[in-house]
């Protein structure tokens, strides 16, 4: 309010300051008196100074209509005017219009308004390292993989948008299934940017699946450099490929060098148990077997499993069922009440003719915990002390249905593999292998179930009066063999 009040003073000082000086202009005497070209004209003080104002007032507008016409001229030259610039401003603007509506008919789903707009954009911006990459993931949108692909080697030839370009042209070959093409983007990609985690994770993945092994763990270290990955999981997963190496270099036979990768495998990750059971046969190959045997108790300690029983078993082949019996208790007391301790215990005891020992370590798991092994397990007890065949068929039926138990299960796609392998064949994904039961339902087929070698080769009775019994226990019989040939080389008890 006091500022109004100050403006209000301000503007009546003024207008009375002008009234005072027009009135001494007009009470003063004198005159001016201006001759031109054969002309005379005589003013007042008060028309001098009138006219002084418009003759001010005309060079001032003459000044504006000549830098006016000057300006109008370099611009139909070409040169940088402020006529220029605003049309320049309105294209600009304009073209950012057209940009924002071509990303939000993207993000709508819209491809071919996206990529009209991206057009319109480019026409009136002339920055294709913005509108490009619009118009590519448009064209994408729109199924146009020509189009896309054409735009990405455009974002190739510029230095500020070639890592874009090379990265769009990489999720184009990884989709048509070019891995060849792709890996060697993956490269291109990745030198241009290092610390790129997406860029890490692809190259990294084509170079497993390619069995690269080499390289992987060169991309692995540079993702542990940039601090991309944890250290306890690149421990992880480096011991992975050090196995899967150790495994490449198994099969071009270069027996001194796969056990040097068996072992490096097991020191970096000692619960890693295809690594457990290479480093202790390599241990056995080189005449140590007190280091074989504490690898694979330490890995016991972690994850029994039946590969480190018959690793174990492989450490003295030649040792009588008694002796077994009593060197696997090194084994065996590390994990005493898992489920894999006790059947490995029952096996063995099994082996050694030690029926009703075998029953009471195999206790009640067939009751808590069914599988195929547990189950065949008590049929063996059952037939080594003497029960009838009607017994013996009844725990081979249930057998024959009755779920694997744990298997090697990929935890991305939840596909299970015969195998432990380090990508998953089903979806790719690498380190993925857990030694667990399946999330879904399962029914173990014959082929499948996990016989002991005892039972081989040993038909149950048939019973003459029933001819259905009768086929039911061939057909046991049947299975029982069959999965013994395939599998009962694995078991401790079959050494």
């Amino acid at each position: 309010m006091l500022w109004s009040l100050v403006k209000i003073v301000l503007f009546v000082l003024i207008v009375a300051a002008l009234a005072y000086g027009g009135g001494l202009l007009l009470e003063s005497e004198g005159s001016l008196q201006l001759s031109f070209a054969g002309y005379e004209v005589t003013l007042q003080p008060l028309q001098a100074v009138i006219a002084l104002a418009l003759f001010i007032l005309a060079c001032w507008v003459l000044l504006k209509v000549v830098g006016l016409l000057i300006a109008f001229v370099k611009f139909l030259l070409g040169d940088e005017t402020a006529i220029s610039r605003y049309f320049d401003r309105n294209r600009e603007r304009k073209g950012f219009e057209a940009l924002a509506d071509g990303m939000m008919a993207l993000a709508s789903g819209e491809g071919r308004v996206a990529m009209t707009k991206a057009a319109k954009a480019e026409k009136y911006l002339r920055k294709p390292e913005l509108t490009n990459l619009l118009t590519a993931q448009a064209a994408e949108l729109s199924g146009d993989r020509k189009k896309a692909e054409q735009v990405y080697r455009k974002l190739v030839a510029n230095d500020r948008t070639r890592f874009v370009g090379v990265r769009g042209i990489l999720k184009q070959k990884l989709e048509e299934g070019d891995t060849d093409t792709a890996l060697k983007l993956a490269e291109k990609a990745f030198a241009l940017k290092p610390k790129h985690v997406e860029t890490q994770d692809v190259l990294l993945k084509l170079q497993a699946e390619k069995g690269d092994w080499a390289s992987a763990r060169k991309t692995l270290s540079e993702k542990l450099r940039h601090g991309a990955i944890p250290r306890d999981v690149h421990k992880r997963r480096d011991a992975v490929l050090a196995l899967s190496e150790a495994k490449g270099v198994l099969e071009d036979g270069a027996t001194i060098e796969a056990r040097e990768a068996a072992i490096e495998a097991n020191k970096k990750s000692p619960d890693l148990i295809p690594a457990a059971v290479m480093a202790a046969d390599a241990y056995v190959q080189e005449g140590k077997p007190r280091q074989a045997t504490r690898v694979l108790k330490k890995a016991w300690e972690v994850q029994p499993h039946p590969d480190l029983a018959a690793a174990f078993a492989r450490i003295a082949s030649d040792e009588t069922p008694d002796e077994r019996v009593k060197r696997f208790r090194t084994l065996t007391r590390a994990a005493p009440n898992h489920p894999e301790t006790k059947m490995l215990q029952a096996e063995l005891l099994i082996a050694a003719e030690d029926f009703p020992e075998a029953r009471r370590a195999i206790g009640d798991l067939a009751q808590i915990n069914p599988t195929a092994r547990s189950l065949t397990i008590l049929a063996a007890i059952e037939r080594g002390e003497g029960s009838s065949d009607v017994v013996v068929r009844g725990w081979l039926t249930r057998a024959l249905t009755a779920p694997r138990g744990p298997q090697w299960v990929c935890d991305n796609c939840q596909t299970v593999h015969a195998d432990w392998a380090p990508v998953c064949e089903d979806c790719g994904g690498f380190d993925t292998m857990s030694w667990r039961k399946p999330n879904r339902a399962e029914v173990s087929m014959p082929a499948g179930t996990e016989m002991l070698p005892m039972i081989v080769g040993t038909d149950p009775a048939p019973v003459p009066d029933d001819a259905e019994i009768e086929g039911e226990i061939e057909t046991s019989a049947d299975a029982v063999e069959v999965a013994s040939a395939e599998e009962g080389e694995s078991r401790p008890a079959a050494n």
